[in-house]
């Protein structure tokens, strides 16, 4: 048996020799793990333990580039001016079901420019794509309070209850979550009441101080194939709404719209996302283009975040508007 064959559990180190050649010709001539066994001697799984080691003992260094596609250019200069934003983050189409994996590079690079500290506060609203972003590698910023910018619903997917996205968020970024335990429209006496709940209370005063917010721009109400339970269809303001920012749905101008129980809602309202400081929109699709330009006027969100192609549409549609 070779050397380098020890189970690894009693191997406690390789000759940097052989972690240097299994390397070599993985990564410089682009030899197979199976071609490397062969000639080194070892199993399969050595190499890869191999090369493992290699990159913790730093002969090897991988380095990811950002391709120029990526960068923030004239178009995303162009949406800025478009809709009267301070910063547009872009990134290549979109393709898929899930479209956080596509646009977590972008809010990254958002919240990067924040400036977070830890004691910070960080909020997040309901939807897929802040639900899917906050499950990737968003940076790392200990100490920041996290916290939801609208209450739970009645809908059993986990993109809907802001708890579940606070959760993963603080976890993955190395935060401090703030639970709100409140439903996103309470009942008259409930809503009265949760007024008064401390740690209800706690939350919905974290509004009024918070540094960034990043939240879902939803398309209009009534041509979604999931609404929530709470709004009602039937409602003629629903009628006029072409988006929602928390909750908020809003018309063609950005202009707040009211429907039968609105009063209620457990959620930032606008002045409050208004005296944040960056408050960053995430949304792409054909459908969201004239939701993302009537937020955008309405002053729900100062950043965005978004794909070429929806880029490009805004800055179309803004043209005709």
């Amino acid at each position: 048996m070779n050397a380098a064959d020890v189970a690894p559990e009693a191997q406690t180190r390789f000759p940097h020799e052989l972690m240097y050649a299994a390397a070599q010709q993985y990564y410089m001539e682009d030899a197979t793990q199976g071609d490397i066994a062969k000639r080194l001697g070892v199993s399969r799984a050595t190499v890869s333990r191999l090369l493992t080691e290699a990159r913790k003992h730093g002969i090897v260094e991988i380095k990811v580039h950002r391709p120029a596609s990526m960068e923030d250019g004239p178009l995303a200069a162009e949406v800025a001016r478009a809709l009267g934003l301070g910063q547009v983050f872009i990134v290549p189409k979109v393709s898929g079901p899930a479209l956080g994996p596509w646009l977590a590079p972008g809010v990254a690079r958002a919240l990067a420019g924040v400036g977070l500290e830890s004691g910070d506060v960080v909020l997040v609203s309901s939807g897929t794509t802040v639900y899917e972003c906050a499950r990737e590698g968003l940076g790392h910023y200990p100490g920041v309070t996290i916290a939801p910018a609208v209450g739970g619903q009645e809908e059993p997917q986990p993109w809907f209850q802001t708890n579940e996205t606070t959760r993963i968020l603080a976890e993955r970024v190395g935060g401090v979550p703030a639970y709100l335990y409140a439903p996103a429209l309470p009942g008259p006496e409930l809503f009265y009441s949760l007024q008064h709940e401390p740690s209800v209370r706690r939350v919905m005063d974290l509004w009024a101080h918070a540094k960034c917010a990043l939240v879902g721009v939803g398309s209009a109400p009534l041509m979604r194939q999931m609404t929530p339970a709470f709004m009602p269809r039937d409602a003629e303001a629903l009628r006029q709404a072409v988006g929602d920012v928390c909750m908020r749905v809003y018309d063609r101008e950005g202009t707040p719209l009211t429907y039968p129980g609105s009063e209620r809602l457990v959620a930032t309202r606008l002045e409050e996302l208004r005296r944040i400081p960056a408050t960053i929109a995430v949304a792409a699709g054909a459908e969201k283009v004239l939701s993302i330009i009537a937020g955008a006027r309405g002053g729900y969100f100062n950043q965005l975040v978004t794909d070429a192609p929806t880029a490009e549409g805004i800055v179309a549609a803004a043209r005709q508007l």
